[in-house]
């Protein structure tokens, strides 16, 4: 898919006016949520992921919206995923009260749940959080068959692409998905670059897992059990297939010399300079493009060349299984506001605060409805393949242990030169039991 001359310049005309736009937008909240009881508001803390401001503007929206039941305050975790993480836990271990609400990056939530640190939803509100909701952000929002976060926004990769390098290379992106091999074959023919992300951090893990999904395999069969009875899926033929497209990428030398230590930030940067075809990323690479063509770093014919479909399938005949990516939002089991803590979640999952927070931040809505917006429509113009890309998308594996899996998968995966598709998965695989049964290290 390719955006015309005036759905990519709507954007930038709507950021200019932002501010008269969303002031619309919490009285929509205003509407959506309800009142309380004047002259009793209580204090609510909701620990919430770095981002540009827009969880801050929900939780004004929303305390405005209670009419003096509760007021939202925000206080901001570490930038990094690892260390958020680690601070909820360490506060909840001791029973910490201040964490009315927090945000929950989806990899976690297992964790969290297992250790009882997530307050219970109610069966009438876990119908409202989920409704019309993304089945992966549901799923990986629910812990033994019960939701225990609500979901508020979600994220996805697509394969973004130059138009003139797909053209000359004759692939097709208009027809629907194409393999990993097309696009490698693609850059290569044309001499051009893929950009893809294979840092030994969370991002890797984003990637082995995405290929491994899109093969028809799991990383864990049965993420539910205990360590000892864990049934790993890296030794048959998907992981093998995810293994090789990483050798065949590297291989074939079209992801960059730097791609052992890409992000998604150099990710970006690549694709950006003259030579490049392909990148698998988030999609908030779309403001990042416009705003340095608004800035003068790139010119706007880069714009006129832009292209973005869905992610590559791992084989041939298997569905493409996009990265999943989000956040939920819960309750501190220890706070002492829990009942009206839950009413004020109800606030912030709302289509209505999805789609500010959208405006925002530019992170997707969980909530489907939301991508109908005509206001979401003219502001994103890859919203729609956004949405069919989150119908396909696939969570990461869902265990309480889910630092020890990613830890292993990054580490025995990494650099991705090495790669041997006979050998790293079953390697992944011994690391990943040996730590779980505390006889190997990371």
């Amino acid at each position: 898919m390719t955006a015309d001359r005036n759905e990519r310049r709507a954007p930038l005309g709507l950021r200019r006016g932002l501010a008269p736009a969303l002031g619309v937008v919490p009285l929509a909240v205003l509407a959506a949520c309800g009142g309380g009881d004047p002259g009793a508001a209580t204090s609510l803390t909701w620990y919430t992921i770095p981002d540009n401001g827009g969880q801050a503007e929900v939780a004004a929206a929303c305390s405005e919206s209670s009419e003096g039941a509760y007021t939202i305050e925000t206080a901001s975790l570490p930038s990094d995923a690892d260390a958020q993480r680690e601070q909820l836990i360490r506060r909840l271990a001791a029973n910490d009260a201040s964490i009315d609400i927090m945000s929950l990056d989806p990899p976690f939530v297992p964790e969290f749940a297992e250790a009882g640190f997530i307050a219970d939803i109610p069966d009438e509100l876990a119908e409202t959080f989920t409704d019309d909701v993304f089945d992966a952000a549901v799923e990986s929002a629910t812990w033994k068959d019960e939701l225990v976060a609500a979901p508020m926004w979600t994220n996805t990769q697509l394969l973004w692409y130059r138009t003139s390098v797909a053209e000359e290379a004759g692939l097709d992106l208009e027809s629907g998905p194409v393999t990993w091999e097309q696009v490698i074959d693609a850059a290569e023919e044309t001499g051009t670059t893929i950009s893809v992300q294979a840092n030994r951090y969370e991002g890797y893990t984003v990637w082995i897992n995405a290929l491994i999904e899109g093969a028809g395999g799991q990383v864990l069969e049965n993420p539910e059990a205990e360590p000892e009875d864990l049934e790993l899926g890296l030794d048959g033929d998907a992981a093998a297939e995810a293994a090789a497209v990483i050798r065949q990428a590297v291989d074939a030398g079209v992801v960059g010399p730097s791609v052992s230590t890409s992000t998604e930030e150099e990710s970006l940067a690549l694709f950006q300079r003259e030579g490049s075809g392909f990148m698998v990323n988030w999609p908030y690479v779309y403001e990042a493009f416009n705003g340095a063509v608004e800035s003068g770093a790139l010119d706007e014919a880069f714009l006129d060349d832009l292209g973005w479909t869905t992610y590559p399938r791992t084989v041939e005949g298997e569905e493409a299984a996009p990265p999943f990516g989000g956040g939920a939002v819960g309750v501190g089991a220890f706070s002492e506001n829990g009942d009206l803590a839950l009413e004020a979640v109800e606030c912030l999952v709302s289509p209505e605060s999805q789609k500010l927070l959208w405006q925002v931040n530019g992170v997707p809505a969980a909530t489907r409805s939301v991508y109908d917006d005509e206001e979401i429509q003219e502001q994103y113009p890859a919203a729609d393949a956004i949405r069919e890309s989150m119908e396909l998308s696939r969570p990461r594996p869902l265990t309480p242990y889910y630092g020890e899996v990613s830890q292993s998968l990054q580490r025995t995966f990494h650099p991705p030169g090495e790669v041997d598709p006979d050998r790293t998965p079953q390697e992944a695989a011994d690391l990943i039991q040996g730590v779980l049964a505390k006889e190997d290290l990371l």
